[in-house]
């Protein structure tokens, strides 16, 4: 199949958002880059004379496929090992588009796409094509075939079952990287009590390993069991073994790769001096996304 250069070219420059937004509703970077590949098959089978914005289109055209795709997974993620967690993307180099927000990190953070699957397919492509890429209530109306009110009230519904009981911090990059330096060293060197004292007192540890790697099968609370938790993970030590602090999904995260394979990622949403929640993702196939980056970096 050969698509001529004006619309390969044409697809090709909105890639990058699509990728962006298919991420955002998916909270999977290996299902996203299919949505964007079936979306580019439409795409390439469509008479784009009749098309009068290139961007209204393939918007509207991944948006829909996304939501289709999200009732399936929704399936799949019933019968999922232990708990589920978003795919981390490495962000330092703009794959998930500008972060330069709060506003924006916020919207891929770990924690925020997790917190998106509280929500129905259409609440969540409402939220995201509002919040995350500024759309207005008429134009997403169309892209959905909603009325505008109805996108309005699907909006501030999202928006509160999303943020319900969710204070929003921003830690300076410079401290957060000192707090997480001071974090691993206490984890790696055993020190109990002194990574209990940088845990909030309702501190959560989530587990993603998705049956293919041991990991806890609930979440682990309180500041005690956690840090407990944390040091026998970070004890462990195989050659070959690097952890570095990067910025993923917006925040810096604690990357552990053996080999130079990404074995670990652990995303730590900060409160001023403590954590206040870990999302560890560890299940293989989550980073291969990852991995492949790394790659081509």
């Amino acid at each position: 199949m050969t698509v001529e250069p004006d619309g390969l070219r044409e697809f090709q420059a909105h890639r990058p958002r699509l990728f962006a937004l298919a991420y955002r509703m998916l909270g999977s970077a290996a299902e996203a880059e299919d949505a964007v590949q079936e979306t580019f098959l439409r795409w390439d089978g469509t008479d784009r004379a009749t098309i009068r914005s290139a961007e209204a289109w393939l918007t509207t055209a991944v948006v829909n496929l996304c939501r289709t795709w999200l009732v399936s997974a929704r399936a799949r993620r019933e019968t999922y090992v232990g708990p589920w967690l978003p795919e981390p993307v490495a962000t330092a180099n703009g794959e998930l588009g500008p972060l330069e927000t709060v506003e924006e990190r916020e919207l891929v953070s770990l924690a925020l796409l997790t917190a998106l699957e509280r929500l129905s397919p259409m609440e969540r492509a409402v939220f995201v094509l509002r919040e995350a890429f500024g759309y207005a209530h008429r134009e997403i109306a169309d892209m959905l075939d909603l009325t505008e009110a109805s996108s309005q009230q699907t909006y501030r519904r999202a928006g509160q079952r999303v943020r319900d009981g969710r204070p929003r911090f921003d830690v300076e990059p410079g401290h957060a990287r000192a707090l997480i330096e001071r974090f691993l060293a206490a984890a790696h060197s055993g020190d109990v009590e002194t990574l209990g004292r940088m845990l909030a007192a309702d501190v959560t540890a989530t587990a993603d390993g998705g049956g293919r790697i041991n990991a806890a099968r609930r979440p682990v609370h309180g500041a005690d069991r956690v840090a407990r938790y944390l040091v026998g993970l970070f004890r462990w030590e195989v050659p070959g073994m690097a952890i570095a602090v990067e910025e993923v999904n917006g925040a810096l995260a604690v990357v552990v790769r053996v080999a130079e394979t990404p074995m670990l990622v652990v995303g730590i949403d900060l409160d001023g001096d403590r954590a206040r929640a870990l999302h560890l993702v560890l299940n293989p196939d989550k980073l291969a996304h990852f991995a492949a980056a790394d790659r081509a970096s």
